[in-house]
């Protein structure tokens, strides 16, 4: 896994460059039409599905909290809600998200997002070497190591998710 120099010009890319941590980019062709963009970029990447992690915004007790996990699976929003140390947790409004982190949804990041929000990495990252998350554009991700997207967005790391 190379450095890269912040090619693809995203916050995320630019967050991880500044950081200089190890991490390669990878580009592909989104499908529009996709149901889901996490799925559709492990089958257009050839990666398997619990390797790729979805940018997902909640609001836990009404304040906007990132979930990361899996595309294999799905956020269990009650789980979520006891590791952010809340009581109740709903998805956020696709607004809401965009306006909070600077991107479009299916081009999420964790990395980079316009203000530092509470994050939880679900622990099946833990035990992979390295994740793919959104680089910050729909047919961009970023491989780095689940330490370090801890790292750069101070993410607590619980299970989270479900299937």
């Amino acid at each position: 896994m190379g450095k890269s120099k912040g090619g693809g010009g995203t916050p995320a890319t630019v967050a991880a460059a500044k950081a200089k941590i190890e991490h390669t980019l990878h580009p592909y062709e989104p499908d529009p039409d996709a149901e889901s963009y996490g799925a559709a970029a492990a089958d257009a990447l050839g990666i398997a599905r619990d390797r790729i992690f979805k940018t997902l915004l909640a609001e836990v007790d009404g304040r906007l909290t990132v979930a990361v996990v899996p595309v294999s699976g799905s956020l269990d929003l009650k789980a979520l809600a006891a590791a952010a140390g809340g009581k109740r947790a709903r998805m956020a409004d696709p607004r809401d998200a965009e306006r909070a982190t600077g991107y479009v949804v299916g081009g999420i990041s964790p990395l980079g997002q316009r203000r530092r929000l509470p994050t939880v990495l679900d622990a099946s990252a833990s035990a992979l070497p390295t994740i793919y998350v959104s680089a910050g554009r729909r047919g961009l991700q970023i491989e780095l190591r689940p330490a370090d997207l801890v790292r750069l967005t101070g993410a607590e790391v619980a299970v989270v998710a479900r299937g």
